[in-house]
């Protein structure tokens, strides 16, 4: 029996299109969605666009058209950026379906049957000029824990869960008056009720980010806070309770309540069962984001499935990325400082792309994306390493062996060492270290052009053609197997490499290639980018950085 992978990749707001931070923080999962389908696992890897929440109602206000429009059309936009890169997605849906308002409805009603939601009187952020109580977003402020400007719920500084009465200085994002405070009645869930459980259940915590164990136990040292789910909104899922259906669910607790949501609904529509992924001994569950999502994967979401009290699988791998800069400044999407999905992506290649993000994540530390720095290894890693040593192979089998694989032995050495590279890559995918696994296949990709040019195929075809054949076939043994290896990280190229040779299928498994086999429609992998890219792309910036 195959175990089940669950990956969840974080779903983006859908108030503007998708940048290169974006990309950064949820290519993971699918490069473990890919890994994990080639040793054979179920995989079942979701997402969706975030379709609620002030940022949209924002956007909506400035466009004078209606939230769903701002939400339907970003939310198309992102799936055609996630094509174009390759994402896997086993189902890529929207908040903003009825399917999903449903679900949530059910979820929001039996926590309240609990008694894990209850209601309560508060004061909350009322702006008199604008005649309405503020939700969070449109409350600015300073923070009360590290006096950066914050704004009303969360603190992009110092990573604090905040509530808009607690800032310093508040102003209407609307209308920049200063809001006062006035009584009203909301729901709530008492994080504190699940701080025993959440601590044991980090306790246990295997394969989380440094981050991410960091954030939570910081967050639980403190002592969790009650949050209220409700919210004073007119774009949302209504409240399913008597009383308060004038109001909307908080967007925190429906969004993460898209990965179960989102589970079942692709189990309608496929007539899988949605339970093997979420109940059973048998599950390891991934969930891949940026840093500044962190508590709502490590504790919300934890709280709301312990809540439900059915047994559901909790979160096993917190994938949290840090921030990627841009030219070492922050990406602004308010200033239009970023680069932006749809154009990166019409004008590059998806796998230069995807290798960069990769060989320079933020899994550790934050990274920052060059054009200098992309475009040169693009150049000298993809094309002038890998891409050179695919098509000089795969040519001279043309020129010289009659456009088939050459009759010849494997080497003992390299097979071994393709051996080891699955279980070792293997191993380090499974444990989200993918630019370590991505940097040791680049290893061999350079020791691969050393055997080539150490072995001078050029000379033995003259001398010797039995050591030639040998050679060539050897490193068309190389590059089979690194079609296989570089599946979940190059998919593009992969699949070109599977077709100029025959090869059916991609496994994570050493294979070798049959002799005098045709090679196929052989072209190169990877286009040299001109570095005159480099000052034009720069000089883009530059302008960006100065308005």
């Amino acid at each position: 029996m195959s175990k089940k992978i669950f990956i969840g990749g974080a779903w983006p707001y859908a108030n503007g299109d998708l940048h290169i931070g974006h990309i950064a923080a949820m290519l993971p999962g699918d490069i473990l969605a890919r890994y994990f389908r080639l040793i054979g696992n179920e995989v079942l890897y979701v997402s969706g666009s975030d379709c609620h929440g002030t940022p949209i109602s924002i956007r909506a206000a400035a466009e004078k058209v209606e939230p769903r429009e701002i939400a339907s059309r970003y939310h198309e936009a992102f799936k055609k950026c996630f094509d174009d890169l390759g994402f896997s997605f086993d189902l890529y849906t929207k908040t903003d379906s009825e399917f999903h308002h449903e679900e949530v409805q059910n979820i929001f009603k039996k926590l309240y049957e609990k008694g894990v939601i209850y209601k309560k009187s508060v004061e909350q952020t009322y702006c008199s000029h604008c005649s309405k109580f503020l939700p969070d977003r449109y409350v600015e402020g300073i923070c009360p824990h590290c006096g950066n400007i914050a704004r009303g719920d969360q603190c992009d500084y110092c990573s604090s869960l905040l509530d808009p009465v607690e800032l310093k200085d508040k102003k209407c994002k609307l209308c920049g008056n200063e809001p006062e405070l006035r009584e009203t009645e909301h729901l709530f869930i008492n994080l504190a009720n699940f701080q025993g459980e959440i601590q044991e259940y980090v306790n246990k915590a295997q394969g989380w980010r440094e981050n991410s164990l960091g954030l939570t136990q910081r967050y639980i040292n403190e002592g969790l806070q009650e949050r209220a789910v409700t919210r004073d909104l007119p774009w949302g899922i209504s409240v399913p309770i008597k009383g308060f259906q004038d109001k909307k669910v908080y967007v925190w607790i429906e969004a993460v309540s898209g990965y179960l949501t989102a589970s079942k609904y692709w189990s309608k529509l496929t007539g899988e069962a949605w339970e093997k992924f979420w109940k059973g001994e048998d599950i390891t569950s991934y969930y891949v984001h940026g840093k500044d999502n962190i508590p709502f994967h490590s504790i919300i979401l934890p709280a709301i499935l312990l809540g439900l009290d059915e047994n559901y699988h909790l979160p096993d791998r917190i994938v949290s990325s840090e921030y990627l800069t841009l030219e070492g400044e922050k990406i602004s999407t308010s200033r239009d400082y970023a680069i932006w999905a749809p154009y990166i992506l019409e004008n590059y290649n998806p796998d230069s792309i995807r290798y960069f993000l990769t060989i320079n994540a933020p899994e550790k530390r934050d990274g920052d994306f060059s054009w200098r720095e992309f475009i040169t290894r693009n150049n000298s890693e993809l094309l002038g390493a890998y891409g050179n040593f695919v098509n000089r192979s795969l040519v001279f089998a043309q020129k010289y062996f009659q456009g088939n694989i050459p009759e010849g032995k494997a080497d003992e050495n390299i097979k071994l060492k393709l051996k080891e590279l699955y279980g070792i890559i293997g191993e380090d995918i499974e444990n989200a270290n993918l630019k370590g696994a991505l940097e040791k296949i680049f290893e061999f990709v350079r020791a691969s052009n050393k055997y080539f040019d150490e072995n001078r195929p050029w000379i033995t075809i003259k001398e010797n053609e039995k050591i030639c054949s040998d050679t060539i076939y050897n490193c068309i043994l190389i590059i089979s197997n690194l079609s296989n290896l570089l599946e979940p990280f190059l998919p593009f190229s992969s699949e070109k490499i599977r077709g100029f040779l025959g090869i059916e299928n991609a496994k994570w498994d050493y294979i070798e290639p049959e002799a005098n086999t045709k090679v196929n429609n052989v072209e190169i992998l990877f286009d040299r980018i001109d570095k005159k890219r480099i000052e034009e792309e720069t000089n883009k910036l530059a302008i960006k950085a100065k308005a």
